[in-house]
């Protein structure tokens, strides 16, 4: 099984990384067994999509493509930008189309550098699967104060704490969907033919 990480900030240096680079070092600690790839946009544009084109360049997504088909999961760590989703990861989620994602588990991780990080979880919720068929789990986490937590390999104040077994928590739930979900997609009830698109 394994699980595919996509940090969505295109920044350079962005805490978002660190976040999700910390998420993969917690799952592979918790759950020794499940692989994980991590993708990410920091310095690594995807083209733009449109719908006359299958996905960017081959060179592009050759690679990130593959590993999210063979992953049965998939972390969406996002910062807020504006209140919003950034457009990078906007843009990402246009080509996971449902033979990469479709009725596969999605954990939701939002950052941001003050209190906020609601915003990009309510937008993914709303519109982030309509056609591809990801499934968002119920749990979801807001990692604030993002500069102060996810520094080391030990919590440094109950924030930090708190957020990592929260973190845990939601890791292991996504497993439980991940594991649940498989049978779904290999049963004969899918019928993406015949009904393309969500409504």
């Amino acid at each position: 099984m394994k699980t595919f990480i996509i940090n969505g900030s295109h920044r350079k240096e962005a805490e978002s990384l660190k976040t999700a680079k910390f998420i993969q070092q917690t799952l592979s600690a918790i759950l020794p067994e499940r692989e994980t790839y991590l993708f990410s946009l920091s310095e690594n544009p995807l083209s733009l999509w449109d719908e006359t084109q299958g996905g960017p360049n081959s060179e592009q997504w050759e690679e990130p493509s593959r590993h999210l088909k063979q992953s049965d999961s998939l972390i969406v760590v996002c910062p807020e930008w504006n209140g919003m989703v950034t457009s990078g990861l906007k843009n990402f989620l246009h080509f996971c189309g449902t033979d990469l994602v479709g009725h596969k588990a999605g954990y939701i991780v939002t950052v941001s550098a003050s209190d906020n990080g609601a915003y990009p979880v309510a937008e993914l919720r709303m519109n982030g699967t309509k056609n591809s068929r990801l499934c968002w789990i119920p749990e979801h986490l807001i990692v604030r104060q993002v500069s102060e937590v996810f520094n080391g390999p030990e919590a440094t104040g109950k924030s930090d704490t708190y957020l990592r077994q929260r973190l845990e928590y939601g890791l292991r739930i996504l497993d439980a969907y991940a594991k649940a979900l498989t049978p779904i997609r290999d049963g004969n009830l899918i019928d993406h033919e015949a009904f393309p698109n969500g409504m």
